[in-house]
């Protein structure tokens, strides 16, 4: 059985916010198995472990930036995302700097969970995810990608298309944009676990060790 974990991740004052989403992958999508919101540093290595006991290659989806460029500004998976979603009628801030200050304590816990996962389950197969990208890029509603965090109706409609996707067993218990962003990181996950992810910056030696993916 292959289970993946999506992650939305806060930073690390503010783990209120920090969402995980877990499926079982069957033949047909991802079927929901569970969900959790407040999820803090010690918690997301424990469920990690608890889950690959029963999938050692755990895959796992995190949404924060796993690294940073050296010298600070962009990466050069940033400024081509970016570009890429914006086109698709995201605005630009939809994907920050690492370094900026709005940003850099999101990339001090994304860096610090990454590593502690892969210490914690070294088979786990870890990639940094945008949710927001995972979602237009394939096909989801820009107006309400937008308005995630301002319209619940947007978030209804959201999970809907997710079920569309392949994603079943969601519900109304799925209504914040942070769980919402936790499955768009597990569905993000899962289509780059086989090879079908929709945009793609290959890791980079050893300052960019992880695939970015959507």
């Amino acid at each position: 059985m292959t289970i993946v974990l999506g992650v939305d991740l806060s930073g690390p004052t503010n783990t209120a916010d920090t969402a995980a989403a877990w499926f079982e992958v069957g033949q047909d999508g991802l079927a929901l198995a569970g969900h959790e919101i407040g999820v803090g540093d010690e918690r997301l290595v424990a469920l990690a472990r608890e889950l690959a006991a029963r999938d050692p290659a755990l895959v796992v989806g995190l949404d924060a930036p796993l690294s940073y460029q050296p010298g600070g500004g962009d990466r050069a998976a940033d400024r081509a995302l970016r570009k890429r979603i914006v086109a698709a009628g995201m605005p630009p801030g939809s994907v920050m700097t690492p370094t900026m200050t709005r940003m850099a304590y999101l990339t001090l816990r994304g860096v610090t969970v990454a590593r502690a996962l892969a210490a914690a389950v070294p088979d786990a197969r870890i990639v940094e995810a945008h949710p927001g990208a995972a979602l237009v890029l394939r096909g989801a509603p820009v107006a309400d990608v937008r308005a995630i965090k301002t319209h619940p109706a947007a978030v209804t409609r959201l999970v809907g298309w997710l079920g569309a996707q392949g994603l079943t067993g969601l519900s109304d218990e799925l209504a914040s944009d942070h769980e919402l962003a936790a499955c768009a990181c597990a569905l993000a996950a899962w289509r780059w676990s086989r090879g079908g992810a929709v945009w793609l910056a290959p890791a980079s030696g050893v300052h960019h060790p992880y695939d970015f993916a959507c």
